[in-house]
């Protein structure tokens, strides 16, 4: 694991924790030092504080996602404003603790990031008219026009390849796995995020808009549905 925070005290004591709890932890103190660690020794997960010197926190994230690195990152903010925390998801973190935050629910998050294999959930509504059966193997995913290659972590539509965002990508794949089936938002939050956020949270909004939009295809079907009050789902019309 790599951390990366420039308060000292936080970061002694975050290490510390994380040692006891059975992670091998690599501490750094700002953003520069943090791509140059990630480069040098990539970790299984990366956590970072938003408030930096030199390289903030979005800046490293936003660095490593366009190298194509899908490391799991969970962003440490000060910031409570929505927009600050979406800001931090844009910029292609996987999840955020906002300070001053309880170890254990650290400890939980990064539990939730590591164990994401996104196998098919149990439960969830009855499907909505004649669908085809999703094709699932360990190597690959094919449903309603889409392919997923997950070993490659490669996904497209027809012939057009999707650029997808780690959470992006297992957000699709386990729509995909379930094609037809209506999703509810408490099942689709345990299986990607590890823990609901509660009614007024939008991340989970948040995310099926930036996947309709990478998605969609004028003149083309609509792949994911909201069914209100219950979830999302995907099927073609």
């Amino acid at each position: 694991m790599l951390l990366a925070e420039d308060d000292r005290a936080i970061r002694h004591a975050l290490e510390r924790a994380l040692t006891l709890e059975g992670y091998q932890v690599t501490a750094v103190a700002d953003g520069v030092e943090a791509l140059a660690q990630a480069h040098k020794n990539p970790p299984d997960v990366l956590v970072l504080d938003v408030m930096m010197p030199g390289i903030d926190g979005l800046q490293v994230c936003r660095v490593l996602r366009a190298e194509g690195d899908r490391t799991p990152i969970l962003m440490l903010t000060a910031l409570v404003e929505t927009a600050d925390r979406i800001a931090g998801l844009d910029a292609g973190a996987d999840d955020y603790v906002v300070k001053p935050f309880d170890v254990e629910e650290v400890f939980a998050r990064l539990r939730a990031l590591l164990r994401r294999t996104s196998p098919v959930p149990a439960g969830g509504a009855a499907p909505e008219g004649p669908v085809r059966e999703p094709q699932v193997s360990d190597r690959q995913v094919e449903a309603a026009g889409i392919r997923m290659d997950l070993q490659a972590r490669r996904a497209w539509r027809g012939r057009r390849e999707l650029e997808l965002t780690r959470t992006e990508f297992e957000l699709l794949e386990l729509l995909a796995r379930n094609a037809g089936i209506v999703l509810d938002h408490s099942t689709i939050y345990d299986r990607i995020w590890g823990y609901d956020f509660g009614p007024g949270s939008k991340n989970l909004a948040v995310y099926v808009g930036y996947l309709r939009r990478k998605l969609d295809e004028p003149g083309a079907p609509q792949l994911i549905h909201t069914v209100r009050g219950v979830g999302y789902v995907l099927r073609e019309d």
